[in-house]
């Protein structure tokens, strides 16, 4: 997920980031202090994800603590900027692992995520990863990589699936190139060609921060597609939603939940937004059964919370519950413990499958209007 180079690692106190009781240090750890590590942008274009899973997190940090702790301990939150960007995720890694993390409850692009793997793995860290999704995650195997959502794969299902019941027929899938976006996008053809009722017009690869993309709307039109499917980000789709009806396009597009988390709306007409669709992970605003949690998030941070909070506190709730049944802070057994994860959070059951992947995914349907979006009802099964 993105760009922008320069290695940051941000360790910040929590007063400094606005959120009453923070618990984060850049000085050594004092004796009995658990030390979770979030590494997420902070700089670049998907800054202000980056920024509201810090204060989930450390939300969630400064409630276990004024709980007492877990096992007696204070916790504190390690925060370290990868600016969406793989060399500078490596260079922030490498600085969080010196500060002695014991799990990695961080992760937003995945194309920032991936390169990280390796590190954490070798420094024995258990990762537990909040936003990150994409199927790349997975190819290494190891058995200390957790995802709190669903992968690609259930998403492309899911998002098919709903292109159907909207009443596409023919389906155009946009990415910019990176991990995540591509292996959705090749999910997402594989999702159609499964379905037996939506065609594949063609699959297309825009350039991230390009100022427009009215070649790639061009072709689309006139590939005949009736949706179009764009797995990347906000900024980009915006600009994408843009060029696409500039050039007479006038069908459904749908964007993945690295769009919908964002600004995408701003400054689009109605006309532009018309037919506008979005997967998405978990919208608080939308989730009357997260009132509670939200009302608790404005207090300590002050703003609404959006998407992508709701993960990051849960990531930092698996991590702490696994901590509390390991009975210690050594990290193979707290990774043992997360793979053995069976509880409910604020997004749900969580599980694991061995293979990391979370065994109940949840995501929803996004309808855009002219003042944000609203939730497209799942209908029942069976």
């Amino acid at each position: 997920m993105r760009l922008l180079c320069g290695a940051v690692l941000a360790l910040v106190l929590a007063s400094a980031a606005g959120c009453a009781g923070g618990q984060d240090t850049a000085d050594a750890p004092a004796p009995g202090v658990i030390r979770l590590g979030t590494l997420v942008p902070l700089t670049g274009r998907s800054s202000p994800s980056g920024e509201a899973m810090v204060s989930a997190a450390r939300m969630a940090v400064d409630e276990a603590n004024a709980r007492g702790g877990v096992l007696g301990r204070r916790v504190e939150l390690v925060v370290g900027d990868d600016a969406c960007d793989a060399g500078t995720a490596v260079t922030a890694a490498h600085a969080m692992v010196a500060q002695d993390v014991t799990v990695s409850v961080g992760g937003y692009c995945s194309s920032a995520t991936v390169p990280t793997l390796k590190i954490f793995r070798a420094a024995g860290v258990p990762m537990v990863l909040a936003q990150s999704n994409s199927t790349d995650l997975l190819t290494p195997k190891y058995d200390s990589v957790f995802l709190v959502c669903g992968t690609v794969t259930a998403e492309a299902d899911f998002a098919a699936d709903w292109m159907t019941r909207l009443g596409a027929r023919r389906l155009a899938v946009v990415h910019d190139g990176t991990s995540f976006t591509v292996t959705l996008a090749e999910s997402a053809v594989a999702a159609a060609r499964r379905s037996g009722t939506l065609g594949v017009a063609g699959e297309w690869e825009i350039r991230q921060g390009a100022p427009g993309y009215g070649r790639a709307a061009q072709a689309i039109r006139a590939s005949g597609a009736d949706v179009v499917y764009y797995t990347g980000y906000y900024a980009e789709a915006r600009q994408l939603v843009v060029d696409l009806r500039a050039r007479g396009y006038r069908g459904i597009v749908v964007v993945g939940d690295g769009a919908t988390d964002g600004p995408l709306l701003d400054g689009l007409s109605g006309a532009q937004i018309a037919d506008l669709y979005g997967t998405a992970l978990l919208v608080p605003g939308l989730m009357p059964e997260l009132a509670s949690w939200s009302q608790r998030y404005r207090a300590a941070v002050g703003s609404a919370p959006g998407p992508s909070t709701v993960e990051a506190y849960d990531a930092v709730t698996v991590a702490l519950d696994a901590v509390r049944r390991a009975g210690t802070t050594d990290r193979e057994a707290v990774r043992k413990a997360i793979a053995a994860t069976d509880m409910t959070a604020l997004s749900g059951p969580i599980s694991f499958n061995p293979d990391g992947t979370r065994t109940t995914p949840r995501f929803l349907l996004l309808h855009a209007t002219g003042t944000g979006f609203r939730l497209i009802p799942q209908p029942a099964r069976g």
